[in-house]
């Protein structure tokens, strides 16, 4: 059996339930994708990505939803074995990808302020256009569980506010264009255990910037944070996850909706909650 059908077999077989089961439930719960659908598959080269391609190529063959993929590979400008090693692995697993390059590395390595910010920035507008150009109306990208419930996380340490990544958007700047995330409830150790049981090696974080930094990034203490908080409560993780999906306005000290804002003190003094019922 060649490594694209080894890799198949194991998505429907040993990882079914930890990761086929959960691509098709997150599609279905969060409507990710619907009959006609063009999407751009974003593949960046890591195990993340790669693995959401693949899924995605095989639910195409069963044509519920019907939708078709444009795959392609945005090269920043990685280092020469960094784009052999992901022109290998798109071969091997029998992704059709298209490669396409650009300067964005070269573009922001002379950053000396927020280079991530910029790079981040100058991709993503990449993406969308290039999508638009290809006819797509949907971007997917290869967030994982545990990208989810770390960016819980960071936004209320580091960012002083309630927020997560959610499993698909409106483009702001391209009309007609959603950003989607397949991944959404497959856990990021799951991801690893597949690679590892099909001999599938992928490239970690190509840019220096983020190599460099990454063991004091923000990210990285969460991480950190995160490991030791399983040592004593494992369902810490679902519990942050769920925790975006059970927030209760009543005990909001305030929220926005857009540009509108409430506060908990705008009916406080005729007995009303912030939604607008008696207080109990």
């Amino acid at each position: 059996m060649d490594i694209s059908r080894a890799a198949e077999s194991s998505i429907q077989g040993e990882f079914r339930k930890k990761i086929w089961a959960k691509l098709v439930k997150a599609i279905s719960d969060y409507q990710l994708i619907q009959d006609g659908d063009r999407i751009c598959v974003c593949i960046s080269g890591g195990k993340d990505s790669v693995l959401m391609a693949k899924c995605l190529q095989m639910l195409q063959r069963f044509g519920k939803p019907s939708f078709t993929c444009e795959y392609i590979v945005m090269d920043p400008g990685y280092a020469p074995k960094n784009r052999r090693k992901i022109e290998e692995n798109t071969q091997k697993l029998g992704i059709p990808a298209r490669f396409f390059d650009t300067k964005i590395f070269s573009s922001v390595e002379t950053q000396a302020k927020h280079p991530c910010f910029l790079c981040a920035k100058l991709r993503r507008g990449w993406l969308y256009k290039t999508a638009g150009e290809l006819g797509c109306n949907k971007i997917a990208l290869g967030h994982h569980f545990d990208d989810v419930i770390e960016t819980i996380l960071m936004g209320m340490l580091y960012g002083s506010q309630m927020q997560t990544m959610m499993p698909k958007l409106h483009s702001e700047n391209y009309p007609g264009m959603e950003l989607i995330r397949p991944l959404y409830l497959i856990r990021e150790e799951d991801v690893i255990g597949w690679a590892k049981a099909n001999g599938l090696d992928f490239i970690q974080c190509a840019c220096s910037v983020s190599e460099n930094r990454e063991s004091g990034s923000k990210r990285a203490k969460v991480k950190a944070l995160l490991r030791e908080l399983r040592k004593t409560d494992p369902a810490v993780d679902m519990n942050i996850f769920r925790s975006a999906e059970n927030v209760n306005l009543q005990t909001l000290i305030s929220y926005h909706l857009g540009e509108e804002r409430h506060h908990f003190l705008d009916s406080y003094d005729q007995g009303l909650s912030i939604r607008g019922t008696k207080n109990q």
